[in-house]
């Protein structure tokens, strides 16, 4: 199953609970923003990791319609507004700004489900298997890695933790989560094992190792910046 994330975009603490906690049975990683200026900088710090964003429109500091303008200049991701407005010319506006999906509140949290659901089915079909993150191109399809269009030799192991990493982007990871995502907890060594792969891996990937953080007493970030 792929573990898809959803950025929830409500003034009203309540609102974004209630959405939350229906969407967690089902499996979903949430993020959660209270205002636009929030949900932005959230959305520019996990871009590679939401997969739809449900934003209310009605909100303090920068309003729905303002937060889907920015993200529509650089990215596609699925956005499903929520407002209190049930206007056709509301909706019609929507669409033409780029929305997937439109739902008035009041509304059923399981409809809401039901559409977020169909939404990811659908994308999730059409993923692109390619994605580049500042010179690093990975082919999860041909299960390549390529630096500055030359592909390079890695382990099974070593692919599994660079994509881990490049996955969580910005997300400091800890050693045992690593372990458990990468590993499966089948190994039964210590840590140390991490920190010769994050080496190895960094040694192939030349001037762009530096990608690979360390955080101290933490374990490691895939950082671009």
């Amino acid at each position: 199953m792929i573990n898809n994330c959803i950025l929830i975009v409500d003034d009203e603490q309540r609102m974004r609970k209630l959405i939350r906690d229906f969407l967690t049975v089902k499996g979903y990683d949430i993020l959660e923003a209270q205002d636009g200026e929030e949900a932005l900088n959230i959305y520019a710090k996990n871009k590679n990791k939401i997969n739809l964003i449900l934003l209310d429109v009605m909100m303090p500091k920068l309003d729905g319609w303002s937060v889907l303008r920015q993200i529509r200049q650089e990215s596609k991701v699925p956005i499903i507004m929520l407002t209190a407005r049930g206007e056709e010319q509301d909706e019609l506006f929507g669409f033409e700004l780029g929305v997937d999906e439109y739902i008035s509140k009041p509304f059923s949290p399981k409809i809401l489900v039901a559409r977020v659901q169909a939404i990811l089915k659908r994308t999730n079909q059409n993923v692109q298997t390619k994605k580049e993150y500042g010179g690093i191109k990975i082919d999860k399809e041909g299960r390549t890695v390529s630096v500055d269009d030359k592909q390079i030799e890695l382990s099974l192991r070593e692919y599994e933790l660079l994509t881990y990493l490049v996955d969580n982007e910005n997300i400091a990871l800890s050693r045992d989560k690593i372990l458990s995502n990468v590993w499966n907890y089948d190994y039964y060594g210590d840590s140390r094992t991490i920190d010769s792969h994050i080496k190895k891996i960094r040694h192939k990937l030349g001037k762009k190792g530096k990608y690979i953080k360390t955080i101290r007493g933490v374990g490691y970030k895939f950082e671009t910046k």
